[in-house]
């Protein structure tokens, strides 16, 4: 069969990573109702689906921006069943109860589902990066988004006012900080189990 051919859809994707204006209209425009009209049905109202499609959408700008997203289904099934399941989490989380996804639509083979499920479990590991990540001092935080922006280490140093030396020990022991951080939390083992 091949590698499996990307959808025309990947406009959305392009259109977001461009912060093309008429396209993120077209997504609010066209998706956007559907999902908001979900979650006023599911116990939500519009301020809180409106901040699940903004979260999804960051989500997916992330995926897209970090690990070159390529759609090969249409973007309104993988968008829906994000925001689906961002907001049957946001449930779970308010009731600790389990909730059930009825995923009449999509079988587990379906690309849409296997795309979501990615972009969930990115968009998870990218929150746990950040928890730890606050986790750190200032110092730490400082330096490691200094890197995170300058790719030379001397100008990191020189704009941290510090030694070269220094700050590449100092990196070096920050990461391995929130490395450590992050291995040692519990949603750690759970992400790499999926």
């Amino acid at each position: 069969m091949g590698d499996k051919k990307i959808h025309e859809d990947q406009k959305y994707i392009h259109g977001l990573l461009q912060n093309n204006s008429f396209i993120i209209q077209a997504i609010y425009d066209t998706f956007v109702p559907k999902v908001i009209n979900y979650i006023k049905q599911n116990s939500g109202n519009a301020t809180q689906a409106k901040d699940v499609v903004q979260e999804v959408l960051v989500t997916i700008y992330n995926q897209a921006k970090q690990k070159g997203l390529e759609l090969t289904c249409p973007f309104d099934a993988y968008f829906f069943l994000l925001c689906k399941r961002k907001w049957l989490n946001e449930l779970k989380k308010k009731t600790n109860k389990e909730v059930t996804i009825n995923e009449e639509v999509l079988s587990k083979d379906d690309d849409a589902f296997t795309l979501a499920f990615e972009t969930t479990v990115f968009g998870e590991k990218q929150e746990l990066f950040n928890a730890m990540f606050q986790k750190l001092g200032d110092a730490c935080k400082d330096l490691l988004k200094a890197t995170f922006k300058i790719k030379s280490m001397e100008e990191v140093a020189k704009s941290l006012k510090i030694t070269y030396a220094y700050a590449r020990k100092k990196k070096s022991l920050c990461i391995g900080k929130l490395t450590k951080l992050v291995q040692e939390s519990p949603k750690f083992n759970q992400l790499n189990n999926y």
